[in-house]
């Protein structure tokens, strides 16, 4: 049952409000002023807060102001018999979700209402979905080595340099550009995701600057590049090794001037993008055979971080493990299975050519195929199975 607050010094509009909102089957309480209200606001939570402005002491306002500090993600709706569109103005910008006129009319009363559960509803909802992506997408693993890519993060995240992540496929390269974007200032912008390799080369302008109406056979509209959907956020150029020599030149443009033009425009239009890129390449081998711009190559990587192989941090293998179990479990709906010591040994020994990607396979292959607990024969049998 959804838990209203309503606080106002008049005994009648408490009494009348109360007696509505009880009769829709809300659970309602009182306060006769902001004080009280305050201190029900600091011991409970509620989806909704009816708060007049005209109050002796602390009016509605204040009230307001102290409560976005309690709870910044209760919706407050502003009653007052002496509204003008200032005080509405101002209250919405104090953090209020609406404003009322006394006395309300009883629809609008109760749409609002509902309205402003639905938003807090969904506030929580996003709450917890940006915790559980923030998991999925967790660095896990306490080794030396991802220790040195977890500082380097810290320091570099604050800033708006431009950084470029080396190491092999499936190492976490994404995580650590997660992680960058997650801690720098532009956590409340885009992550904008480019993979260069999954693309065609001759799309892979198209893509990442858009197209103009007509600009070619198969553009029938106007296309947003992802350099503009990434505009105050963070544009991420997994295995930027692949593009194409045209598309770096473009990509070194955007880089040194904030402008890109869109394909078959005349157009420059400004961008505020921080731009992460990845490779499992040798760079510099690229830039001596001719394949990648040495230019861009020192645009892209102001800051280097390299994300080492598994093999190179078998200390992480039961971390990581125990986070897959747990996450698969959830996944499937089941209690997460146990694994054997000797089992989990026998994992560290192996062979992790597919690095954290191939381990994460392996225990769900692992899950799906063991017992309650993981075994050591489970893991010599399906961990490397024959492929007749």
């Amino acid at each position: 049952m959804p838990k209203i607050l309503i606080i106002d010094d008049e005994r009648a509009i408490r009494s009348t409000l109360k007696e509505i909102l009880e009769f829709e089957n809300y659970a309602v309480d009182e306060a006769e002023d902001g004080e009280k209200g305050l201190q029900l606001l600091s011991k409970s939570k509620y989806d909704v807060v009816l708060c007049d402005i005209k109050m002796p002491g602390m009016d509605g306002l204040e009230v307001l102001e102290k409560a976005m500090e309690l709870t910044p993600d209760t919706p407050f709706i502003m009653i007052s018999a002496h509204g003008t569109i200032d005080t509405a103005v101002e209250a919405t910008k104090k953090g209020a979700y609406d404003f009322l006129q006394k006395p309300p009319d009883l629809n609008r009363l109760l749409v609002t209402v509902r309205n402003a559960l639905d938003k807090a509803t969904l506030v929580t909802e996003t709450k917890i979905l940006k915790k559980k992506i923030s998991k999925t997408y967790e660095m896990v693993g306490t080794s030396g080595a991802l220790g040195r890519v977890k500082q380097a993060i810290e320091k570099v995240a604050p800033t708006d340099a431009r950084v470029l992540i080396t190491g092999p496929n499936g190492s976490g390269k994404e995580l650590v550009a997660r992680s960058i974007h997650e801690h720098s200032n532009r956590s409340h912008g885009p992550l904008i995701e480019v993979n260069c390799a999954a693309i065609p080369s001759e799309l892979i302008e198209s893509e990442l600057f858009g197209h103009e109406k007509g600009s070619f056979t198969s553009a029938v509209k106007q296309r947003i590049g992802k350099f503009e959907q990434a505009n105050g956020g963070t544009l991420f150029l997994d295995e930027v090794g692949d593009m194409s020599l045209s598309a770096q030149a473009k990509v070194l443009r955007a880089l040194q001037e904030h402008k890109i033009t869109r394909v078959g425009g005349d157009k420059d239009i400004q961008v505020d993008v921080r731009v992460i890129a990845a490779t499992n390449k040798n760079l510099l081998e690229e830039i001596e055979a001719k394949n990648f711009r040495e230019d861009l190559y020192h645009r892209l990587g102001v800051i280097l971080i390299h994300v080492p192989p598994l093999n190179e941090r078998r200390e992480d293998i039961p971390d990581l493990v125990s986070k897959f179990l747990n996450d698969i479990a959830n996944d499937y709906g089941n209690k997460p299975k146990t694994i054997a010591s000797d089992a989990m040994q026998y994992l560290q020994g192996l062979d992790w050519r597919g690095n954290v990607r191939e381990l994460r396979n392996v225990v769900e292959r692992l899950v799906i195929m063991s017992g309650n607990e993981i075994t050591l024969e489970d893991a010599k049998a399906y961990a490397r199975p024959v492929v007749a």
